[in-house]
């Protein structure tokens, strides 16, 4: 048995599979991230593990506009909390990932233990997004939405600057594709959320 790498690079995934007796528990999975803080880490319902180079700046730049509006609704709504795209969640399935920007219920992080919230938290957010980078191809995070939904997310939007398209994921849902939207809102899930696309294409 093996455990598989997978390295993105800024162009094209690097696979290396390592040799070992069996894949990483939750416990050496947590240690092997906080053993290489300086990389983006995820993996897989089936072990495999993703390792991403730091987000360019750009990249980094429009992840921080996410995050900053989500904020500003946030507190102003008073519900819940958000997370930005260093923030790792234990979803259902086993998976661990780190959504661009996420929110949840107050009462649904309220009901973990003080160690599962200073952990990858076993909680599925209840709103995503993400956005598309040059080494992310569109198949990749379309897939990766749908696992979102099947693990509990509400609502989860696929941000696309390269052809600036936005994908809204509903549970049971097709996708709505919006082209080249100038805000996208987020009713009814999150009331009066609104993301202004200037600062994000």
């Amino acid at each position: 048995m093996t455990t598989t790498l997978r390295i993105q690079h800024e162009t094209m995934p690097l696979t290396v599979s390592l040799p070992a007796s069996k894949p990483m528990s939750r416990e050496e999975f947590y240690d092997f991230c906080l053993a290489n803080r300086d990389l983006r880490i995820e993996r897989t319902a089936t072990g495999e593990v993703i390792v991403m180079p730091p987000a360019l700046a750009d990249i980094g730049n429009r992840n921080f506009n996410l995050a900053a509006y989500l904020w500003v609704w946030s507190e102003q709504d008073g519900t819940g909390l958000g997370f930005d795209s260093s923030a790792g969640f234990t979803l259902p399935n086993g998976a661990m990932r780190s959504p661009d920007a996420s929110w949840m219920k107050q009462e649904k992080w309220d009901a973990l233990s003080e160690e599962e919230k200073a952990s990858f938290a076993p909680v599925c957010p209840d709103f995503v997004m993400e956005l598309r980078s040059k080494s992310d191809t569109l198949k990749g995070l379309q897939a990766k939405m749908e696992e979102y939904l099947e693990n509990g997310v509400s609502l989860g939007w696929l941000i696309d600057r390269r052809n600036k398209t936005v994908h809204i994921y509903r549970p049971n849902q097709t996708p709505q594709i919006l082209e080249n939207p100038d805000v996208v809102n987020g009713d009814p899930e999150l009331p009066n959320f609104q993301l202004s696309m200037a600062k994000i294409w």
